[in-house]
């Protein structure tokens, strides 16, 4: 859903309308934006094989940026929107902005401008209750078979609604549901996880079968010599590989700093990979703005190896003369612009079959403690977890145990790199609210310099 439809009827939409009522009547001359977020977030965990925690959380979130004369300060509320609430809110951040000092990057408020037609919803999600999680984790537990299962199925049902006293007004929903779990043997971990905006998609009993595979293959690992292999790599690496691509080189902000390597159209990556950033995929989840209230359109960051597209928030594009991409976070004005879809092109084969085109190499389920060393080379460090095997001839011989690796992204990713791209995608959380659509891919070369513990 976007815009005015029924506003005075959505209690969302009309707080927002309330808190900027609200500064104008306190300050007339002031710019105000605020974005607020109403709904439910629920999470069942579950821990030696057994449920040990369900909580939900009544979402109701209200975040206020004024400006005055230049001067910009933001403030946040959480819990109950009564007018003293809001009332103290819009005080604190008025009087904050008084006393800053101007803020000469200010971009000024997003103007009036419609969202595409997006609608993430699931009812089935939004209704869910503790039983409707806990039948996912019982399928799960199940399907380990006597080995040991932790994790957690979560869902979340929320209503976002923007405004501005320039006159932008958007609001929008979407529903998650994801379930997350581990099956561990004595010796090893296998880990499997599903997303989607609907529950009745998340089939417990197979994610829990796959974790189970794979801790039972996991089993008994020995090591391998660190150097140079192939590798496969699954969704959730995938999805953590773009994430450091995205934050710190197709982010605005970076390429305005100088800290980027992207080079808008320049072949930096293996033709093979398109990648965009899009809120409209109904595979994703989601509303169709940003925190600023400017609406997300489809961006291609990456087409057919070319690096095609930035993502900006309203102040970075003011400084590199563009305009925003719909990509502001809540708070992230020092960051830049964040993904919040990220979307890669399925291949034509199936991730399975992917492993026969290996000769010597590695395929990892999960990354873990990834941290960037140089943003400008993509060099990254980490290390492999929850189910890690050498491949020889196209076929799995044995697993291995954890490994470091030293990489840099792009060169992972670079032209002639990439041999394989998976039909099949899976939908990763990332941070910020993000999404990442992701297939599995085989790339050439991965610089594994060690053991898990040096």
């Amino acid at each position: 859903m976007t815009e005015t439809k029924a506003r005075t009827t959505d209690p969302t939409a009309a707080t927002a309308d309330r808190v900027i009522e609200g500064v104008r009547a306190r300050a007339a001359g002031a710019e105000a934006e605020v974005i607020v977020r109403t709904g439910t977030e629920a999470l069942t965990r579950f821990a030696n094989s057994f449920i040990h925690q369900n909580v939900a959380e009544e979402l109701a979130h209200v975040s206020l940026r004024v400006a005055l004369d230049g001067r910009t300060a933001g403030a946040a509320l959480d819990g109950p929107t009564t007018d003293e609430a809001i009332a103290r809110l819009i005080d604190g951040a008025l009087e904050a902005a008084r006393v800053r000092p101007p803020d000469p990057d200010w971009p000024g408020l997003a103007p009036v401008a419609a969202a595409p037609g997006v609608d993430h919803w699931d009812d089935a999600t939004a209704a869910a209750d503790p039983a409707a999680r806990a039948s996912r984790v019982a399928g799960f537990v199940a399907a380990t078979n006597g080995l040991e299962a932790a994790g957690a199925c979560s869902t979340a049902a929320v209503t976002v609604a923007f405004a501005n006293s320039a006159g932008q007004r958007l609001s929008g929903r979407t529903t998650v549901a994801s379930l997350d779990g581990i099956a561990r043997t004595p010796t090893s971990d296998g880990s499997a996880r599903l997303t989607s905006v609907a529950i009745d998609a998340i089939d417990g009993r197979s994610v829990g079968e796959t974790a189970a595979q794979k801790a039972r293959g996991a089993a008994d690992a020995s090591d391998v010599a660190p150097g140079r292999y192939e590798v496969i790599l699954e969704p959730q690496c995938v999805a953590n590989l773009l994430q450091f691509l995205f934050v710190h080189g197709f982010n605005g902000r970076a390429v305005e700093e100088g800290r980027s390597f992207a080079k808008l159209g320049a072949a930096q990556f293996d033709r093979t990979l398109t990648i965009r950033d899009d809120a409209t995929d109904p595979a994703t989840v989601g509303v169709a703005f940003d925190a600023e209230g400017t609406p997300k359109r489809a961006l291609d960051v990456v087409r057919a190896g070319v690096t095609a597209g930035l993502l900006d928030t309203r102040r970075t594009a003011a400084k590199r003369g563009t305009q925003s991409t719909g990509h502001a976070v809540e708070g992230g004005d020092q960051i830049g612009a964040l993904p919040s879809n990220v979307i890669v092109d399925p291949g034509d084969r199936a991730a399975a079959d992917l492993v026969a085109g290996v000769e010597r190499g590695i395929l990892v389920t999960d990354f873990w403690y990834t941290r960037i060393l140089d943003p400008r080379t993509q060099v990254v460090t980490g290390l492999t977890r929850n189910g890690v095997w050498l491949i020889e001839g196209g076929r799995i011989v044995r697993p291995v145990t954890n490994m470091r690796f030293t990489q840099s992204f792009l060169e992972a990713l670079a032209p002639g790199a990439v041999k394989g791209v998976s039909a099949e995608r899976a939908l990763i959380r990332g941070g910020f609210d993000g999404a990442y659509l992701v297939p599995t891919l085989h790339l050439s070369s991965w610089n594994f310099t060690g053991g898990a513990r040096g």
